[in-house]
């Protein structure tokens, strides 16, 4: 998909003020990298289409979430995490341990005007005690499904929607983490990359 195709496929979906600060969010991004290594270089000329759209095509998958706050595990450079912050009206908890990267996506949060709904964790989220259950989990590129299920399910309840990109193994992780979790899984195509797949679960819960 080209740049221009993934800007139309969310500005057909969103409205003009949050396509405006998406870019405004790409731009921090371009210049945060030239300071430590949020994203490979090689991407930065497809931000809209490897890295923006690759987010916002979460969203739609997590539409039937309850109200609630989207958790964001892992949030490095705020993918997905800013992305559903600035596409959507929930409270986004930005899951990330590593210091650089709190700075900068605390940074973001205000820079974007969205620190009043943007929580950064700067942790490990096995330590993320949540007053409440959270909505949504998202997570890009940080553990393998099962692991992941086991450091997060403490967060959640068997309303809380699953959103997880997870490459061209998605089937097979799926595959084995039926061995110790229960639950309503399923992949969708991801339209940024063919030969991926994203894990959407529900009802999540060990046997």
């Amino acid at each position: 998909m080209t740049e221009e195709e993934a800007r139309s496929w969310i500005h057909a979906r969103f409205d003009v003020s949050r396509e405006t600060l998406l870019d405004r969010y790409a731009t921090l991004l371009r210049a945060e990298s030239e300071n430590q290594n949020l994203i490979a270089r090689s991407t930065l000329d497809e931000i809209w289409s490897r890295h923006l759209l690759d987010s916002a095509q979460l969203i739609p998958l997590a539409a039937e979430a309850p109200d609630g706050a989207w958790l964001d595990v892992g949030s490095g450079a705020g993918l997905p995490g800013i992305v559903a912050a600035i596409l959507t009206d929930r409270s986004i908890v930005l899951a990330e341990p590593r210091g650089r990267r709190v700075a900068f996506l605390r940074d973001v949060a205000d820079q974007l005007g969205l620190a009043a709904r943007i929580t950064v964790y700067p942790g490990k989220i096995e330590n993320y005690e949540p007053k409440v259950p959270v909505a949504i989990v998202s997570a890009r590129a940080v553990a393998e499904l099962s692991q992941l299920l086991a450091s997060t399910i403490h967060s959640t309840d068997l309303s809380t929607i699953w959103v997880l990109p997870k490459g061209r193994n998605a089937q097979s992780e799926v595959a084995a983490a039926r061995r110790a979790w229960q639950g309503v899984f399923h992949v969708e195509p991801s339209l940024t990359q063919l030969d991926s797949g994203i894990v959407v679960a529900r009802g999540v819960r060990r046997k």
